[in-house]
């Protein structure tokens, strides 16, 4: 899935020729990101959420230490724009899936043709696809969150966490 809003704005920025910078700056405006936004620019947030979803949904022992990690940092406006040309976008994807050794993830910057479902995500809007066996691959859409919604994610891990321990 496409877990972090403050990634999608930088490179909605950059798409426009804007720097990474100038697109941080634009999502700390919209109150997404963090004074310091290497924790979502280096894929920390989206590691998290990663871990937290396997620990749930598929009965993972894992912590964001455990996802095999790329953030956006190295990507640029130019490569952001090249994309663009070839009908293509990137988007910080979220990807967790069970092996014969057990359960791998992995949160890296990929290319997606404009048609993607990941692709198409307009503002701050998030998507999570889940494969299932029976239902055959069902999503959530959490469309364009804004402060509230991110405060209160937070809080509900919070408390999710706590009850666990």
């Amino acid at each position: 899935g496409v877990l972090n809003s403050t990634t999608k704005v930088v490179i909605a920025a950059m798409h426009r020729g804007l720097t990474m910078q100038q697109g941080i700056e634009e999502a700390q405006q919209m109150g997404i990101a963090e004074a310091d936004a290497s924790y979502d620019i280096d894929g920390w947030d989206s590691a998290a959420k990663t871990a937290a979803l396997a620990n749930v949904l598929m009965d993972a022992q894992v912590t964001p230490e455990s996802v095999d990690r790329r953030g956006i940092r190295d990507l640029t406006p130019e490569a952001v724009r090249a994309l663009a040309e070839r009908r293509k976008t990137v988007c910080l994807v979220s990807r967790a899936w069970q092996t014969e050794c057990g359960i791998e993830l992995k949160v890296a910057p990929e290319e997606l043709a404009d048609t993607e479902l990941l692709a198409t995500l307009q503002g701050t809007s998030n998507l999570l696809l889940l494969h299932t066996d029976l239902m055959g691959t069902v999503g959530t859409v959490s469309i364009s969150p804004g402060v509230e919604q991110t405060a209160y994610g937070v809080f509900s891990d919070v408390v999710d966490i706590a009850r666990s321990i």
